[in-house]
Order: structure tokens, then sequence, then C-alpha cells
């Protein structure tokens, strides 16, 4: 393999560059094992500083991945990456590392573990909290099988507070599989980590007296191995479990019924190497508690590791400044304009609160967090206890908007249908990053919530076309309805406008025509309604005069609207920015053929299948969501040369792209 020829001093990466599987790795000495973690270190930055992605996270577990590949043996052993953030240096080790340069790119490596991509990722994670329960699933295949390899789950502490972990945890207790648990504790999701398991993480790793005993503990157990009588095992056994169930909440762990090892530097490369060895023969469930600096080696990212959480790339590796133009004043993104929208409405509104799954900046409601911090509650990565919570304000008369992005709203799909909409509480979802998000992709596009929301009775279902109607559709569901709601928006910038200050209610279930025209109706919806105007120009300076359509609202749809266009114009295009399948024109279609009438109803939208990642412009292209592609689409419909006359012809269409 070859260098990225973007970083020419191959010196800065001479071990490095002669790995290219975790093989070669373990031809090294153990003490020349720092001197590979510093290389892929800066090695991340290089490329980081470049191309961009995920950072922070890789960083804070360089030391802790190498010393992974050098004691276990991928990929008959199994590595699981929870979330996948921190999987980089993983990427690097095995046989990535000069494709490392592609990575989020359009047809390049995926930011996350993606087990289609090589032999050496066991497991796609992209949601958190998920890595013990696929790790106890194999566990339990290699049991049935015979087998003899290693499974290894590596969870960070913010994922640690999802409750499918410890659901998996004490599932593992019962089973008594040979499985390790890494828990990276650094106090840190994407922003600092919170509630009572942070503060009991921190008891661990402050414990003075705890830590003194320990070492004496851990170098006894070196004595297991060697030949020591059954008498003196089981001594040193209840030394360490009195030492763990008095002095330190590491015996919570032993209580659901694994052995607790640690905690230790895991930025010490002999303290790892040793513990994973010594742990390489014990016959059960372990969890070896890891203390790391997210951030670690990049002085930027150490100091504000939110923010270098990921990077568009383009800075200077060494001071982290920006080696782009600043851009002149760009316009807010989506979730700014809604985290200042509630914090408005919140000053004289004192019902309302907000609510986030450890998502507090990437959702903007930090903004609402620095003015109403009573009011403001992040429950960490735990989207179902996020739901149900709500619910138990809103039964108690307050107004709590749960801002959850689309694709970790699927996770609490069962709250929302029985503890919000059945009781048809007050809630508000504000569902971020609705649509396609870009290099994150499959595991982060929001494709189905418009789907996946629509059957549910009670629910209102609105997605705005630009800034000014998020805020107004905000202020609706706050103080103009009172059942659960749901406002879908994507990610990034809003359309450049002037917002107007005041709010303005929307009639519920109502939408308005943009544009008339009389050869063919478009009905948008959201992010898509821009895309159908700019569309439209397409079309008129081909003779073609279509309508457009903001319908605002997939539920309760605008009938009366809807009813109005069909008597009109007998093709009708629905585009929105959600799977074909459940969505604005499944909903269009029903309620026309419930009517008796016989319009055509071509429904363009994400296509039945998981989309790749990508900048937004390439996928939008390639899915044929751009202005060129629905004016090319329009087109065939109005000329009929299409064979676009039933849904899943017209899925078809746009699916074709993909091949």
């Amino acid at each position: 393999m070859t260098k990225l020829p973007c970083f020419p001093e191959t010196d800065a990466y001479r071990s490095l560059n002669t790995i290219n599987s975790p093989e070669d790795l373990k031809r090294f000495k153990p003490s020349e094992l720092q001197q590979i973690a510093d290389e892929c270190r800066s090695y991340l930055i290089d490329v980081i500083a470049e191309n961009g992605g995920h950072f922070a996270s890789s960083l804070g577990v360089v030391e802790l991945t190498v010393a992974m590949h050098y004691v276990f043996d991928s990929p008959k052993d199994k590595f699981i990456w929870d979330v996948g953030h921190q999987a980089y240096i993983h990427k690097i080790l095995t046989g990535r590392r000069d494709l490392m340069h592609t990575n989020r790119r359009f047809n390049g490596l995926a930011g996350f573990p993606k087990i289609h991509e090589s032999r050496h990722d066991a497991f796609g994670t992209g949601h958190a909290s998920t890595s013990i329960s696929a790790a106890a699933g194999m566990a339990a295949a290699r049991d049935l099988e015979g087998g003899n390899e290693k499974i290894i789950a590596v969870i960070g502490d913010g994922s640690m507070t999802g409750g499918m972990a410890f659901e998996a945890m004490n599932h593992l207790g019962d089973l008594k599989s040979d499985v390790l648990v890494i828990l990276n504790d650094n106090q840190m999701a994407i922003s600092p980590s919170t509630g009572g398991l942070r503060d009991y993480l921190i008891n661990i790793s402050l414990n003075k007296t705890y830590n003194k005993l320990r070492q004496f503990v851990w170098n006894s157990l070196s004595l297991i191995n060697n030949d020591v009588g059954d008498a003196a095992k089981t001594a040193i056994h209840k030394i360490e479990d009195g030492i763990k169930a008095s002095l330190t909440p590491g015996a919570f762990f032993e209580a659901l019924g694994f052995r607790y090892f640690g905690p230790i530097d895991g930025h010490n490369m002999d303290q790892l190497v040793k513990a994973m060895k010594e742990m390489q023969a014990l016959p059960h469930p372990k969890l070896l508690h890891v203390i790391t600096k997210k951030g670690k080696g990049f002085l930027p990212a150490e100091q504000n590791q939110s923010a270098w959480h990921a990077h568009s790339g383009g800075f200077d590796r060494t001071t982290g400044e920006s080696l782009t133009p600043s851009p002149k004043k760009s316009p807010p993104k989506y979730q700014e304009i809604f985290g200042e929208a509630l914090t408005e409405i919140a000053t004289n509104d004192r019902k309302i609160v907000g609510i986030t799954a450890a998502m507090p900046s990437g959702t903007s409601l930090d903004i609402f967090q620095k003015a109403h911090p009573r009011r403001f509650y992040d429950v960490g990565i735990a989207e179902q206890h996020a739901v149900s919570f709500a619910a138990g304000l809103a039964a108690h008369g307050y107004k709590p908007v749960c801002a959850i992005y689309s694709t970790f709203l699927q996770r609490a799909y069962d709250q929302l249908i029985h503890d919000v909409a059945l009781q048809n509480q007050h809630v508000i979802f504000a569902i971020d990053r609705a649509g396609l998000v870009g290099e994150d992709g499959p595991t982060h596009h929001g494709s189905f919530d418009l789907s996946y929301l629509h059957p549910v009775p009670n629910m209102v279902i609105m997605a705005p076309k630009d800034g000014q109607e998020l805020r107004d559709m905000l202020y609706t569901a706050l103080e103009h309805h009172h059942g659960p709601s749901a406002i879908r928006y994507p990610r990034g910038q809003a359309a450049a406008m002037e917002l107007r200050k005041e709010f303005k209610a929307i009639a519920i279930g109502k939408g308005e025509i943009i544009r008339e025209g009389n050869d063919i109706a478009i009905l948008a919806i959201g992010s898509m309604v821009g895309h159908a105007l700019q569309a439209a120009e397409i079309l008129e300076a081909k003779g073609i005069e279509p309508l457009v359509a903001n319908m605002r609202f997939v539920k309760p749809l605008d009938t009366q609207l809807l009813d109005t266009i069909a008597s009109s114009h007998e093709k009708i295009v629905v585009i929105e920015e959600n799977s074909v399948i459940g969505g604005l024109g499944s909903g269009i279609g029903d309620a026309l053929q419930k009517k008796g009438m016989k319009n055509k109803v071509f429904k363009i939208g994400l296509p039945d299948q998981f989309v790749t990642h990508g900048s937004m412009n390439e996928l939008y292209s390639m899915l044929g969501l751009d202005r060129n592609g629905l004016a090319e689409t329009v087109i065939k419909i109005y000329n009929g040369s299409s064979n676009a006359v039933n849904d899943s012809a017209q899925t078809m269409i746009r699916t074709e792209r993909l091949a």
C-alpha cells in the first residue's frame, strides 16, 4: 500500500505504513506499541484536518484500540464499537489506512463500522447502547457452536446511559458467557455526560482507598495463572470481592454478574495490554473500566471536546485554526431557529419544558437551557425514557418539547404510541435531522418519521418549508393545540430570509397554494417545497405551467385544498424527503381513492432501500430530488412518456440512479 499523496512526510509514519492488518501489528514488541499509537494519532489528525469527520472520540481511544488489536485476534475475535464514532483507529489498523481520505465521502468508507465494508467490522453501529446486546447474541451463537473466539464490546459512558445496555448486561449475567465489555469512560457523550451514572463512575475513579488496594488485588490476580492452589485462588477472589463491595460502586456491575476490573488509565499502553491479557483467561462476563480523555493529543479538542466531536476539515494541524476564509454571515440553521423560538415562547409560558436525549448542542436546546435552566432536562442517551418522562410532565399540565433526531426517535416508538398518543397528552416532538443528513449515512438519515408517525391516532404531523414557518408551527403546537404533535425539519441552514419577530398561529391541517398553474400539480412538504419551486422554474422555461402547493401537514391532511387541486388537475405529483412508503404521498393517494376520484398520483421521495452516505448535493442528485432531477421526472409524467402510472413504477424511477 502507498501513503496518502497529501501527506508526503513518510518518516512520520514509518511504523504505521508497515501495518496493513492486525497481524502486522503483532510483529512489534510491546515497548514499540506507544510509538505506533502516537503515529496513529498523528495520522488521524492529518486525515481529519484535510477531510473532516468524527474526531475527538477516536483520539481518545488510540491506545485502547492498538492494545485491543495487539492482544486479540480480529477478525476471529469480534470487536463491536458503540456508537462507532470512535472506530477510526480500528479502520486504520485493519487495512483501510490508505482509504481514510474517502471516509464519509460518496462511494468512500462509511463513517461508522459497517459489516459489509470489512471482515474486521463484526457489527454495524450507528445508534448508541446496542453493543452489549449484539455481543451477547454473538456469544450465544459461539457457545451453541462450540467456538472459542473472544467477543469484545467497547461502549462509552454516554452510551451506557441507555437502558438497553443494562438490559443486555442483566441477560449476560444470566448467560454467564465469555464477553468482555470495555467501558470507555471520558464523561462525555457528544456533550458532557449527565445523570446518576456519571456520578457513579466518577466515584469509582476518585475513590483513593479503593485505588490503593486495587493494585494489590490486581497483582494478586496474576497468581491465578501460576501454580497456586484452589484455596489461594478463593482467598484472592474473596479479598477482591470484599474490597469492591465495601469501597466502590463497582459492586453494581458485579451484582449484574460481571467481574469488574479498573479503573485503569486508558492511555497507559502497558496497563491496557496487561489487563486484556489477564482477562483473556477468564471464561465469564467481565467489565474493564478505562479512563480516557476525549480529544487526547490535540489540544483544541481536549479543551473543547463537544465542538471537536466532529469537524468538517480544513484546519491547522497544530492550532486547530481554520485554513479557509471566514464566510459571510450565513443563514441560521433550522435547529438554531427552533432553539431560539422555543426560548422566546417559554419566556411567557412557564409551563413549557425542554427535553433532550444527550443532544443539547445538537438540537440547540442549549439555548433554552441557558435561559431556562430549571425547565431543561437532559436524560442521557435514553429516548424511551425521554418520551415517557415527557408524558408524565404533560399529565400534570406542563408542555414538554422533546427535541430528538428523526433516526433516534425510532427508538421510542412504543412510548410515543402508548404513553403519549393513546392518552392524548400534550407533548411536542421537535424532530431534527428529518430527511437526508449527508455524510453520516443510513444510520442517521431521517427517512421514516412521516411514515411511522402517520398511522398514530391523535398525532398532528407538520413540516415547515422555511425558518419562519418553523417558528409559527412551534408556536401553534404549544399554544393552539392540546394533544400530541410532531414538527419535522431538516439538518442544515434554512433559506435566507428575514424572520418575523412575532409568532402567528397556523390553522391545523391547512396547506397553501404558493404557485398557480394549470398543467400539472406538484404537492410538496417541508424541505422539498423549495426544491419544487426551483423545478417549477425549469418547467416553465419548457412551456409547462405547474401548480405548486405547500401542504404543511401530513396529518390532518388538507382535504379541502386537495379537492380543489384534484378537480382541476388530472396528474398530481407528491414530493417529500421521506420514504415513498407511508408518507404524504400515501396519504394523498388514500384520500383521493376514498372519495372515488380518478386522479393519477405520482410519489417522489426516498426509495425503498437504505440510502448511502455522501454530500447532500450528491445524494439529492443521485435520487433525483434536486431541481434538475425533479423537473426531469415531472416532464416525463406530464408527457406520459414514463411508466410511472402507479407507486411501484414511480419508485423505480427514483431508484434507477442508485444502480
